[in-house]
């Protein structure tokens, strides 16, 4: 949410700084497309957050999993011999964060 929050007001300054450029100037191309935005690959990834693997998860993270797997006993138990992110993502499936 914060992610959409921070693109939406990315997004409404470059509106609002490229339509004061280009109110003084008429531009040469009557094309809509080509008014759009364009931003380079490596700006766009600063801007929005890639999603991490699995292995990179947070202590906090991990933690709330455990507590997921607790609530079932065979879970606990494959989680005890082979680690808690297969025992939560055999159960309950793919990793939600």
């Amino acid at each position: 949410m914060k992610t959409v929050a921070i693109l939406v007001l990315c997004s409404l300054a470059v509106i609002c700084l490229t339509s004061d450029a280009s109110s003084g100037s008429q531009l040469a191309s009557d094309n809509p497309a080509q008014e759009g935005l364009i931003v380079e690959r490596e700006q766009a990834s600063t801007v929005v957050r890639q999603k991490r693997a699995p292995g990179e998860l947070s202590l906090t993270q991990l933690e709330s999993l455990r507590e997921v797997c607790e609530a079932h006993l065979a879970c606990e138990h494959m989680m005890d011999t082979d680690g808690i992110i297969t025992a939560y993502t055999t159960y309950y499936g793919p990793i939600v964060f």
